[in-house]
């Protein structure tokens, strides 16, 4: 048997009037989605507890099967994994990113959390700057990839409040800034980060070509290393995971699975979804699970732009969903767990911690007249619902 994670970011939503009253998942167009929503088990699962967070880190260990609430240390840990740091007992992670601040009626706010999707090698260079003039034995700056970057503070502190910086996009960022124990230190880097990100040639060269330049650094998402079972361990499975986000990665490192990288996966609308399906179904040759997960449809919700989050579910469905339908049936028995990790609503241009429709597929044929398709709507209509949303897990395993 083999099993795939077809996961689609931040994909649910809420009825949008230009869209008709519809959830972009409802107005795009989904066939094969909705094929396997008529013809598999289709319901909704509560990826986020109660008291968490409604972040990717927690959403994404309750798709893969983990209960965030005896694993769960934080987002930078987890990328951290992704991008071969490693982390001693009492070292903290924090994710950096890259962002523009702008002033508004005498406020900074906060203009664009990823410095206009700024490119990998950009990003790269400016972390290198930042290394050279901020960088010590006890803070270490670590490239990523576009906007998404990491901070390790040795023998640091965890115990501060902190803000998602896609949180507050045209917000006054003095109300976020970092708070608690140790908050100083961080407010010192953010603040010298602005005069060497500044003064860089990069700033100049993208404001010549009309872009938006990264101003300043942002810190948030701290952790120390979570203690997890392995795949192996836990579901007697070997696997493997495909994204563009060190986040995802970074959770399949601790699971024990291969890491596959994809080149020209940006986790944008831009990504290479043809690669990405290429690596899963070549990964299933090996092993018995693959996670593969698109980032773009949360992108888009971030951003605002409904255009965007269209298109994004749209080429999710055709270039990913419709390909490994196509793909996976030379394996004879599979089964595929097609669901978002949580909402994004475009509205919000962030995440929240309602329960996301599921789909169960796995070959089977009699079609539900029932089921209208793939969304919001006719998953809860359903009546199945998960409130654990890690026991999806279990029901994909036939557990």
């Amino acid at each position: 048997m083999k099993y795939i994670v077809l996961l689609g970011d931040g994909m649910p939503d809420e009825g949008i009037e230009s869209l008709g009253g519809k959830t972009p998942l409802e107005f795009a167009r989904t066939p094969m989605m909705d094929f396997m929503a008529k013809r598999g088990r289709l319901g909704t699962a509560r990826t986020i507890p109660d008291g968490f967070p409604p972040g990717s880190d927690v959403a994404n260990l309750s798709v893969f099967g983990y209960d965030p609430r005896t694993c769960y240390t934080g987002r930078s840990p987890l990328e951290a994994a992704s991008m071969g740091v490693e982390l001693g007992p009492n070292d903290v992670a924090f994710r950096l990113n890259l962002v523009n601040l702008r002033q508004h009626d005498g406020r900074t706010v906060m203009g664009d959390y990823s410095a206009g999707h700024i490119t990998t090698d950009e990003g790269r260079e400016l972390l290198a700057a930042l290394g050279r003039e901020l960088g010590s034995v006890e803070f270490e700056f670590h490239p990523g990839v576009s906007y998404r970057h990491l901070l390790v503070w040795r023998n640091g502190r965890e115990r501060l409040e902190t803000t998602p910086p896609h949180d507050i996009t045209g917000k006054c960022v003095n109300d976020y800034l970092p708070k608690g124990d140790g908050a100083g230190v961080l407010l010192d880097l953010m603040q010298r980060s602005q005069s060497i990100l500044e003064g860089h040639p990069l700033h100049r060269r993208r404001q010549e070509q009309g872009l938006t330049p990264a101003n300043s650094i942002w810190l948030w998402g701290q952790g120390k290393a979570p203690r997890m079972e392995t795949y192996r361990e836990k579901f007697g499975l070997t696997g493997a995971v495909i994204s563009a986000v060190d986040l995802v990665r970074g959770i399949g490192v601790y699971a024990g699975l291969e890491i596959t990288r994809v080149p020209g996966a940006t986790g944008y609308l831009d990504t290479n979804y043809a690669g990405k399906v290429e690596a899963a179904l070549a990964a299933l040759e090996r092993v018995d699970f693959v996670y593969l997960h698109v980032e773009a449809p949360d992108e888009s919700s971030h951003s605002g732009s409904i255009e965007n989050k269209v298109r994004a579910i749209e080429d999710f469905d055709a270039k990913v969903v419709g390909p490994i339908l196509e793909g996976i049936k030379k394996f004879g028995e599979y089964r595929i767990l097609c669901t978002p990790d949580h909402p994004t609503p475009l509205r919000l241009m962030t995440h929240t911690a309602e329960p996301v429709p599921f789909i169960i597929y796995g070959g089977e044929t009699d079609v539900n007249d029932a089921v209208a398709g793939y969304d919001e709507n006719s998953a809860r209509a359903t009546g199945l619902s998960l409130e654990e949303g890690f026991r999806v897990m279990d029901l994909l395993l036939g557990r």
